[in-house]
This record gives structure tokens, sequence and C-alpha cells, in this order.
């Protein structure tokens, strides 16, 4: 299996530097993955040096913790789009998603999906499958669905564990019936990792480690 174009190539690291930042779009660019993914910092440097290339630029939005207010993320995927972002991956309210409060988890939600869409961007909204029970992981995958998410995706990589198998087939049944897609990340290192999430539904994969994923030896740790 090909999976170039399923790969949003991922760096996250809070000590990534320039140099790393210009080694995984060169990466990004000579293996044609999807997009280069990385802190609302890079994004106007990210999306110069991708012009003219099928890759384009990502970034997250309330990242890690999904815990910043609705206007502040809502600012924040703003700047982003000015800075010239092609894709927003925000991150759910986990705590009012635990909390039963499902109208704020939409709301937040929809005001960033609503200023992603007004700019004609993707947004995919991170559930951190790992806090959730699998009732929480549905639930949380149709409300995102309702808002009009592009995917769902199934986590930050930062919190207690990544993407599952488990995980993937709860989120794909959930939004089976909606246009919005799977984003499995975090966690995932080799082929047959990715492959199992591909075969439970994920279209989109998360990974730092991505030249390993397609059989290349990586140059980053």
């Amino acid at each position: 299996m090909k999976f170039n174009r399923l790969i949003d190539h991922t760096l996250l690291a809070p000590n990534a530097t320039e140099e790393d930042i210009n080694r995984v779009v060169t990466e990004a660019i000579e293996n044609n993955f999807h997009t280069v993914m990385v802190n609302p910092y890079w994004v106007r440097k990210v999306h110069d040096a991708l012009k003219d290339t099928d890759v384009v630029t990502a970034c997250v939005i309330g990242f890690p913790l999904g815990a910043n207010t609705t206007r502040i993320k809502t600012l924040e995927a703003q700047d982003a789009i000015n800075n010239g972002v092609d894709e927003l991956d925000m991150v759910m309210n986990v705590g009012e998603m635990k909390s039963g409060h499902y109208e704020k988890v939409a709301n937040d939600i929809k005001s960033v999906v609503e200023t992603g869409h007004k700019a004609n961007k993707i947004v995919k909204v991170i559930l951190e499958t790992c806090l959730l029970s699998d009732e929480e992981i549905t639930k949380a995958a149709k409300i995102a669905a309702d808002q009009g998410a592009d995917f769902v995706k199934t986590s930050t990589g930062f919190s207690t564990k990544g993407a599952t198998v488990h995980g993937v087939e709860l989120m794909s049944e959930a939004v089976k019936d909606t246009p919005t897609q799977v984003k499995a990340s975090g966690g995932i290192h080799t082929p047959e990792e990715a492959a199992a999430l591909v075969k439970a539904g994920a279209t989109r994969l998360g990974v730092s480690h991505s030249l390993d994923i397609i059989a290349k030896d990586s140059v980053l740790s």
C-alpha cells in the first residue's frame, strides 16, 4: 500500500528548530506527502516553502489540550488562515465533552469550522480518544460531523495514547452516513500499523515517522 498521499507529515515538538522545519518540508516535497503539519508559529514559513508544490500547509489549533476559549481558538484559526494555512486541526474541548455539555462542545467546534470554511479551508477535529469512553468517542464524532467538520481525528499524540484500530472503527461507524472522514494520528510507527488503521476506516494519517511508514530511512529522531 502506498501511504504517501494519506500522510500529514507532522512536526509539533516544542523544541523544533528552523532547521527541523526545513527538513520536514523537504521530506514532504520529495515524498509527495499530503501536508506538512506544524504549530501555528511556523505556518507562514511552511506556506512560503511549499508554494508551487502539491503539498499543503496544516497546523493545530487549541493544541494540545483543547481548553482554550472558543474565541481564542477562532482567532488562532483566523491568524493561521491569514498566514497561508490550508488545513486546520483543532482540539475539541475534552473537559466539556466529559462533562456531558454537548452543546458547548458543538458550539466550540462550529465556530472554528465556520471560520475555516469561510476561507475554503479543511477543518479536522481532534477528539483525544484515549481520554474518552467508547460511547463518548461515538458521540463526539457525531457532534463534529453535525457541525460540518471535514475530518474527525483520533489524537494529539501528546496524551496517554495515540490512535487505535478500535477507536478508528468507532469513529468511522459514527460518521459513515456523512461527508466527514477519519484521520488517525499518534503512535503510528510502522507500515503495518498504518495499514491496519486505513483498513479500519482512516483516510488520513498524522505521522512524524513518515519515512519509516513508506519504508525509507528516517532522518528525524
